[in-house]
């Protein structure tokens, strides 16, 4: 009997979801591939379908997608598409979410309540994902919620550098929002060269709950640049207040720095009037025209995506990509 032998040629192909494609286009440029064809749309009753249009069995599948409002929508689409790449024999399947969803529901504060970030691990690698890789976590204890390997990408190198880069006279301060956000802020600093770092701390009375009903800064901010950081802006009340806050206390400029711009509701008009010179976030989720306005900066956070699909395709190091901090 003849046996047959040779090595199965390895290959990557990337796919994206409706959410942002933007964002996928870019990293299909950078990684020098095309997008990989497929249908994809809604009955109308609400369900989503996809099928591809090109045989992935034996690929390295990249699936990527941003998870922005509708945010249900957006899960269930990369949920299905996975399904669709565990069904055609794809080899290995690593989903790329840049917005972890659900992040914040990583504990219980409270009984009764779920933990959502740990439920959505389960629905992808039920699915039939093998890796999952995402940037700038709510909480770097997700990790543990999958049972496999998981990339934890940093945008703060990318958000540091443009700060670094356009405000290199002034005296920094970085600003955390909060005293959780401390540990962030050291970070920060030392990437920006041993700055100074200051919090805002809240100060709650306990009959009144879920209410903050005073801010003190601490740390020294009086004629200083204050770059406010955080991983995320939401409706943009916290981060607004912060910046109205250290102006207050004598801050010579406010510049806001976070990854990932969910920008809800009211958020672009706290934002654009909270006194700060301009605003930064990475593209991790996408930020339509009718939300942006004059001061607010949007960096490219595709280059870096790029080069850790590379990384894991080529069996290399990840970690290599931030000195070994990841």
């Amino acid at each position: 009997m003849s046996v047959r032998t040779g090595t199965p040629k390895k290959h990557l192909m990337l796919f994206s979801g409706r959410a942002h494609p933007e964002l996928a286009e870019e990293v299909a440029k950078h990684l020098n591939v095309s997008i990989t064809p497929q249908s994809a749309y809604d009955f109308a009753n609400g369900e989503t379908f996809v099928r591809f249009e090109e045989s992935v069995r034996g690929c390295d599948a990249f699936v990527i997608q941003s998870h922005c409002a509708p945010i249900n929508q957006w899960v269930m689409e990369q949920l299905i598409m996975v399904d669709a790449l565990k069904r055609a024999s794809a080899k290995r399947i690593t989903v790329i979410m840049p917005f972890y969803p659900y992040a914040r529901q990583d504990k219980k504060h409270k009984g009764r309540e779920p933990i959502s970030a740990r439920l959505i691990a389960d629905l992808f690698k039920t699915a039939g994902a093998d890796r999952i890789m995402t940037v700038d976590l709510h909480t770097a204890q997700i990790q543990g919620f999958f049972d496999g390997p998981v990339d934890h990408l940093f945008a703060q190198t990318l958000l540091a550098r443009y700060i670094k880069e356009n405000y290199a006279t002034e005296n920094v301060t970085v600003v955390s929002p909060d005293a959780g956000r401390t540990k962030l802020a050291e970070k920060w600093a030392d990437d920006l060269g041993g700055t100074p770092i200051a919090f805002i701390h809240k100060t709650r009375d306990p009959l009144r709950p879920n209410e903050v009903v005073a801010n003190r800064v601490v740390g020294e901010v009086r004629g200083r640049l204050c770059v406010v950081i955080d991983d995320m802006v939401d409706t943009g009340g916290t981060i607004a207040k912060a910046a109205t806050q250290l102006l207050g206390e004598g801050a010579a400029d406010v510049v806001i720095a976070a990854t990932h711009g969910v920008l809800s509701g009211p958020a672009s008009e706290r934002l654009a009037g909270c006194g700060a010179r301009e605003v930064v976030f990475s593209n991790t989720l996408a930020i339509p025209d009718s939300k942006r306005f004059p001061g607010m900066t949007v960096l490219s956070i595709a280059p870096l995506l790029a080069r850790a699909i590379q990384e894991v395709f080529e069996d290399g190091s990840v970690t290599s990509l931030f000195a070994g901090d990841a």
